[in-house]
């Protein structure tokens, strides 16, 4: 944490040398120190956290949308071997694709902004949700399957009481790999699709107001809410799944 912070504010003190040493002109960058201030200016500004708001929505939801989608949907392919093995050329012929590249498809799809960067998010979070899946559901013991199946239960409640729990910690793993991909891909959307709030709408409103201090300011802002976000998941997740980390951590 201590050399974190002090990698970050030697590159804020770097870049504030570099200005003031006329390395980087004025015109073309902000001096750090005045990138830090609008950033404190567009913390007080009930309109900036009006926009942060609705980026954070849209993650959020379609976060959720994909953990309901591609969850279950694991857990059917990893259940059914023969399915999974016909279904894998599709999932990694379409996995590469930039999620980017499809804002325009999504434009085209869904007419309103929201929705198109709903479904951006989806798309990106579905991936390592499901791969993640697969991986930990081929990771779960044979052995207390067929003990369970054994005592007589049925494939669903081998699902639910041996599978779904040992694949829980690589699941949680997907969710943060996703997580970290879902304020990228909004701010994405927001700055081609535009629409009526969000920090890719306050960007463009930024840059036509030629407020060049608060165009690096609020992408200081973005990379702090990605950063919290996945700072808070992490702790979640090592809260939930204590056993998991503490195995993780002992292996050599």
């Amino acid at each position: 944490m201590v050399l974190g912070a002090a990698g970050v504010v030697g590159c804020f003190a770097l870049f504030e040398a570099a200005g003031r040493f006329g390395l980087i002109p004025r015109d073309v960058l902000p001096y750090a120190s005045t990138v830090l201030a609008a950033a404190g200016e567009l913390a007080l500004d009930a309109e900036f956290r009006g926009h942060v708001l609705i980026t954070v929505s849209g993650c959020a939801a379609g976060l959720a949308i994909a953990v309901g989608l591609a969850v279950p949907a694991g857990l059917v392919l990893g259940a059914l071997p023969a399915v999974e093995r016909s279904v894998r050329p599709l999932v990694e012929f379409l996995r590469p694709i930039p999620s980017v590249s499809l804002i325009p498809l999504a434009m085209f799809l869904f007419p309103d902004s929201a929705d198109a960067k709903t479904a951006l998010v989806v798309i990106t979070c579905c991936w390592p949700l499901l791969v993640n899946t697969l991986y930990g559901l081929a990771d779960v013991d044979p052995l207390a399957k067929e003990t369970l199946r054994g005592f007589g239960f049925g494939a669903v409640a081998v699902a639910f009481r041996v599978s779904l729990p040992s694949a829980a910690p690589f699941i949680a793993t997907g969710g943060r790999i996703a997580l970290s991909a879902t304020v990228v891909v909004a701010v994405s959307g927001e700055l081609i699709a535009g629409g009526e709030g969000g920090i890719g709408v306050f960007l463009v409103q930024a840059g036509g107001a030629d407020r060049a201090d608060w165009l690096p300011a609020a992408t200081v802002w973005t990379g702090l809410l990605g950063l919290a976000a996945n700072a808070l998941f992490t702790a979640v997740e090592k809260r939930l799944f204590r056993w998991h980390w503490a195995r993780t951590e002992e292996a050599p």
